[in-house]
């Protein structure tokens, strides 16, 4: 334990922001920001494609599915390996890791928040599309301001597990050189030697640190959530209670009289 305590000491800032401000950002604020960025610019591009899937019209919909089908079903470290070796030879120049690393998960999240999405605006009642389509809405309106943010509401606690998940993704950067936290602590590693095990457990426990808080707060939103939704119709089933008596009134008095 003293071991740990120790390492922690002596490397916490290269842990927590690698070498910056005489070098790259890294550590655990690489890892947060490439994982924000990542969700951030995913969120519109899953939102797209989830209407793009639900379209009526083909031209949409084939390729918003195979987009979906495709990124979900090849290993993230591929797309990553594909990204990195592609992309210099497209655009002609080289690419940091971290913009590899971001491009990769842009896409690969774009999928799983499309999925999330589309899932959402299909949970709810048929009857708010007709509604809306009753009271003089396209199709399109309908969605954007009826549809949409309903579905978006209910969805926020699977949008934060999605961002833990985008965390934990984040590991696979150190294949590519992006300065994240992995890749901070094998520099800790590195220096040490001989001390892999504590150095690695520093590691686990700050990712789980990290994912249980998070966790919490996808609970708590979820929770939340559902008292909203459920407590209209908990009022409206609760029993009415039943009418005190007026001592004063004359039944009262009629009751009481022996």
């Amino acid at each position: 334990m003293s071991d740990v305590i120790t390492i922690v000491q002596d490397h916490w800032v290269l842990l927590l922001i690698g070498q910056y401000p005489n070098g790259p950002l890294g550590g655990l604020a690489c890892t947060l920001l490439l994982s924000v960025l990542a969700i951030v610019l995913a969120f519109p591009l899953g939102v797209g494609v989830a209407l793009a899937r639900l379209s009526p019209w083909r031209l949409l919909n084939v390729p918003a599915t195979a987009l979906v089908y495709g990124a979900r079903g090849i290993p993230l470290l591929m797309l990553i390996l594909w990204v990195y070796f592609l992309v210099p030879l497209l655009i002609g120049r080289n690419v940091s890791g971290f913009v590899t690393m971001l491009c990769t998960l842009v896409v690969y999240e774009s999928a799983f928040l499309a999925e999330i999405v589309r899932g959402g605006i299909l949970a709810l009642p048929k009857g708010q599309m007709e509604a809306a389509r009753a009271l003089g809405h396209s199709h399109l309106g309908a969605m954007v301001h009826v549809i949409l943010p309903q579905a978006l509401y209910n969805t926020l606690p699977s949008m934060v597990s999605q961002f833990i998940s985008t965390i934990k993704e984040t590991t696979l950067g150190y294949v590519i050189n992006v300065h994240e936290l992995t890749f901070a602590a094998s520099q800790v590693n590195n220096q040490l030697l001989t001390q892999p095990f504590q150095v690695f457990a520093i590691l686990a426990c700050v990712y789980f640190i990290v994912c249980w808080s998070l966790t919490q707060l996808a609970e708590a939103l979820e929770r939340r959530i559902t008292r909203k939704r459920q407590g209209p119709r908990a009022a409206a089933h609760r029993p009415d209670p039943e009418p005190v008596a007026d001592p004063l009134s004359p039944a009262a008095a009629t009751r009481s009289t022996p």
